[in-house]
């Protein structure tokens, strides 16, 4: 199972953007998809998480609003869209796959990860 995400960048707060985590080597849609997050000297943090079928989302309370979770099964992949991004928001964005399908915030029930991609946002 590989997970590869892309879409980071440069930005200045109240800025957007969109990220992208496509998933290939196994059945997607039998994976519940998170994004986490981990700034330098930080320990990794949940962003948010979709269901299987993407009926069910949760978020970080401090991105609620802000940023959006959604799956596309026929391409394999999972987005993030993010919405008036802030200075606090700059880490390394990273996704990550259960294949029990639950919907938890808790890092140690995803069994693969992807490599990440840096989002830096500047005041």
């Amino acid at each position: 199972v590989q997970l590869q995400a892309s879409g980071g960048g440069l930005a200045q707060a109240g800025d957007s953007l969109r990220l992208a985590c496509v998933v290939s080597g196994t059945t997607f849609s039998d994976y519940a998809m998170a994004w986490f997050r981990q700034a330098p000297g930080k320990e990794r943090e949940f962003v948010a998480v979709i269901s299987r079928k993407g009926s069910a989302t949760n978020y970080l309370e401090a991105v609620k609003g802000r940023f959006t979770i959604s799956r596309d099964n026929a391409k394999n992949t999972v987005f993030l869209q993010m919405n008036n991004l802030k200075p606090e928001d700059t880490a390394v964005y990273i996704c990550a796959a259960d294949p029990r399908g639950l919907t938890l915030p808790r890092p140690s029930v995803y069994d693969f990860w992807g490599q990440g991609t840096q989002v830096t946002v500047s005041s």
